[in-house]
């Protein structure tokens, strides 16, 4: 079946699956989850486990396993993230449609969940093709101001060569940019997660991928400071969240 999406909005069942009433128990699980993960259980049978435990549809056990990472992990991550503040004159690569899909979640009224890393993830999924829906542009320019007001003198977006449409996604890129004067490059590469993984700590990386996350050198929660400037987004706080902080703290 065809996508005829138009939004990157929530799930019919997300009212319900994330409102108020299992807040609780989604944190509980996270901890769990993290608490295995840290004795390296292996994710699928300890998310078993935990999603049992909690009683948890299969759209919450995905949000718990996009929130929850070993200690190791988090100490890792946490000692390569620059702060808001420490990017300013630096270089900045970008996960395309891991940013993107997020700004366009947080406009379109989707669920962005708060990771125990301190990442921002949304709850989208894009298997094999990338669908233009109406937040696109609107998030494009949420991102250029963000870019904009962190100081980041020049961008590269990294697009997946595999996704369908990823020219198309390249040309709204660059004619947003050149409209704007922001000093954008953007880039179609067959796998961004290599590219991002392997840069050196002289350039930041934003993304919320956790294989990226636990291998580059140098990385930015930019997801974090885009959601803040969508004052409407549906933010679910599975851990303490960085949308606290002020952009300026070093």
């Amino acid at each position: 079946m065809p996508d005829r999406r138009t939004h990157r909005g929530a799930h019919p069942e997300d009212a319900r699956l994330f409102g108020p009433e299992p807040h609780a128990r989604l944190r509980d699980a996270v901890a769990h989850l993290s608490w295995l993960l840290t004795r390296r259980y292996a994710q699928p049978s300890a998310l078993k486990l935990v999603g049992d435990r909690f009683n948890l549809d299969a759209r919450q056990r995905t949000a718990v396993m996009r929130c929850a990472c070993s200690d190791e992990q988090l100490e890792s991550r946490r000692s390569r993230e620059l702060p808001p503040a420490h990017v300013r004159g630096r270089a900045l690569l970008i996960d395309g449609y891991n940013v993107l899909t997020t700004a366009e979640a947080a406009l379109g009224g989707g669920v962005i969940l708060v990771a125990r890393d301190g990442a921002v993830r949304d709850m989208a999924s894009i298997h094999g093709s990338y669908r233009k829906v109406e937040e696109t542009r609107p998030a494009i320019e949420l991102i250029g101001r963000t870019l904009a007001s962190l100081g980041i003198p020049r961008a590269t977006w990294y697009l997946d060569a595999p996704l369908s449409n990823s020219g198309r996604l390249k040309t709204i890129l660059r004619e947003v940019g050149d409209a704007r004067g922001w000093n954008w490059l953007v880039d179609i590469v067959p796998d961004p997660d290599a590219v991002l993984s392997e840069s050196n700590a002289a350039v930041a990386v934003a993304t919320a991928d956790s294989a990226i996350l636990d291998r580059c050198a140098a990385w930015l929660n930019l997801a974090a400071e885009v959601v803040r400037g969508a004052p409407d987004a549906w933010v679910v706080e599975l851990v303490g969240s960085p949308l606290d902080k002020s952009a300026e703290t070093p």
